[in-house]
């Protein structure tokens, strides 16, 4: 199954969602988006993953980012489960001043 977790956690910025495949299942559709890019992190299994027709392998470890007209689908070719993380955000937005935006704090990390 698919679960959302951008509302559990209060994300104010970007929606991210686990999803399992069984082997031998896929999502069953091409999608896009009109504002989002979505980055998808692979944490187990293998499978194929497919973007404008152009099909590649993915396994544990593969991260792909799809800009959001990029025609998107993904699907479980192995033997184990696949499991993904999808992170989902509005595109063209991050800025060199968001790339400045971190603060290190002079401050005693205390445990």
């Amino acid at each position: 199954g698919k679960v959302f977790g951008g509302q559990s956690v209060n994300a104010t910025g970007g929606e991210f969602s686990f999803q399992s495949f069984a082997p031998g299942t896929e999502v069953g559709f091409l999608h896009t988006h009109k504002d989002h890019e979505e980055l998808y992190f692979f944490l187990s299994g293998n499978g194929e993953f497919q973007v404008d027709g152009e099909v590649f392998d993915i396994q544990e470890g593969s991260v792909v980012r799809v800009a959001p007209a990029g025609k998107r689908s993904v699907r479980n070719n192995g033997s184990e489960p696949l499991l993904m993380l999808c992170v989902q955000y509005r595109g063209e937005t991050f800025t060199a001043d968001d790339a400045a935006d971190a603060d290190i704090l002079n401050e005693k990390v205390e445990w």
